[in-house]
């Protein structure tokens, strides 16, 4: 493993699978393979001994599934995961236990690349020494994972909340409220009822012809500031840009 930054566990009851993986990481010297497990209860223990950065998950095992892997130990104390399996029916559960990817066997070199990317970029923010940086999923009308960094702002969509990157959208399956509490940690402050705003993507603060305070972010979208919040988002942008 020498060279290597990130460490790699493997967890497929098919042999064949588990080498197929391996097979795919030679590509990635950032990576190495720490060890390989062939069911759920390996998994656990493998994980307190190896305390590898990347787990690969294959969702049906023997005995413990992936999904109770993580329920056992929590998703709080997991690694970074990437589900295998040979069906796409349990995308959307994955992805609400958190998983960095989904991967549909048998796998090809193009796909396992965009999800090395994506890991790559995942750990070494976090290995740079800045905060988490934070990762939510939008699984309605599609899949996406999204850093809360990308984000711009977001609005509420009646049980949903709608993330804007730019001029695009992407739903996720959470009330604002709920999200608020997740992002709000990440530098977001609410700028009315419904819709929070990234402060670092503020780029001024403007009062328009009728006395009603805007926040101007980067992308050029405008956000209302409503009257009840006006203080407090002013003193959050300070504190932000201190």
């Amino acid at each position: 493993m020498a060279g290597a930054r990130w460490t790699v566990l493997i967890a497929d009851d098919e042999p064949a699978a588990r080498r197929g993986v391996r097979q795919l990481l030679a590509a990635f010297p950032d990576f190495a393979v720490a060890g390989e497990c062939r069911d759920g209860r390996e998994v656990l223990a493998a994980l307190d001994t190896l305390k590898p950065d990347v787990l690969f998950l294959d969702i049906q095992m023997p005995e413990i599934d992936g999904f109770e892997v993580i329920r056992r130990r929590s998703s709080e104390r997991m690694p970074a995961i990437v589900f295998l399996t040979a069906y796409d029916k349990f995308a959307i559960r994955a992805f609400d236990a958190e998983a960095h990817d989904y991967l549909v066997k048998p796998v090809t070199e193009a796909r396992f690349a965009l999800t090395m990317r994506r890991l790559t970029r995942r750990l070494g923010a976090v290995g740079a020494g800045d905060r988490d940086p934070g990762l939510i999923v939008a699984t309605a009308r599609g899949r996406r994972v999204l850093l809360f960094r990308e984000i711009d702002w977001i609005e509420a969509a009646d049980n949903y909340a709608r993330l804007w990157i730019g001029g695009r959208s992407y739903l996720v399956r959470e009330s604002l409220g709920q999200l608020e509490a997740r992002v709000a940690p990440c530098g977001f402050a609410r700028a009315h009822r419904q819709a929070l705003v990234r402060l670092s993507g503020v780029r001024s603060i403007e009062t328009n012809g009728r006395g009603e305070l805007l926040a101007e972010l980067a992308c050029g979208t405008s956000v209302p500031v409503s009257r009840r919040r006006r203080a407090e988002f002013q003193t959050a942008l300070r504190r932000a840009r201190s």
